[in-house]
């Protein structure tokens, strides 16, 4: 429990560095180019935006992750208004980068592929779970985005939905991380800030 927590501690000891500053705002500016170009196919659109969230909890952790989160939801509303902006679901977009953070940040080394995919799956898997099913569909039922008698119908739908961009979300994370991580720990100099420590 106490390795829990540390690593809330640790993390926010990143946002120290200018270069954890510098690169946070590069992702969560590509964040914001990737909603931009969010792909509808009708039943599902796809938004692979959460990818730079990933990458920003795997190089800083669930600390930096959070507050990325917050950035990106209202720079990203701010660049894409639809609706109404409601401070709650910008909470949610804090706590999807906690997700990651846990999961991903000093938990895997350049070649422990096996230990990414694991913990890539799972990251993706709670956020998926816990934020897109249970928590915005609460949300847009608390919202009156839809009634209160069709959640189960809107978590079917949704579970569907999310089912369907599994199948590219995994793939993208398996490629993008350990490229990202390779590259991050090249440019760094003395310490590396990701630590190749492999921990399930």
């Amino acid at each position: 429990m106490k390795s829990f927590f540390k690593q809330f501690s640790d993390s926010a000891k990143e946002l120290k560095s200018i270069k954890c500053l510098a690169v946070t705002g590069l992702f969560v500016a590509i964040s914001m180019i990737i909603e931009g170009f969010a792909i509808d196919i009708g039943f599902a659109k796809l938004n692979f935006a959460f990818l730079a969230i990933a990458v920003i909890g795997m190089l800083f952790g669930p600390s930096v992750a959070f507050l990325a989160g917050l950035a990106c939801d209202i720079v990203g509303y701010i660049a894409h208004p639809d609706g109404g902006f409601l401070p709650a679901y910008v909470l949610v977009a804090g706590v999807q980068g906690v997700i990651y953070g846990i999961c991903l940040y000093r938990k895997f080394g350049r070649t422990d592929a096996k230990i990414l995919c694991i913990r890539a799956t799972a990251a993706r898997l709670l956020d998926v779970i816990i934020i897109n099913l249970i928590v915005n569909t609460a949300l847009n039922m608390h919202y009156g985005f839809i009634p209160a008698e069709s959640f189960g119908v809107a978590i079917a739908s949704r579970t569907l939905k999310n089912v369907i961009e599994l199948a590219a979300d995994l793939p993208l994370l398996f490629l993008l991380l350990p490229l990202c991580l390779t590259a991050y720990k090249r440019t760094s100099t003395g310490r590396a800030s990701v630590q190749p420590k492999a921990e399930i």
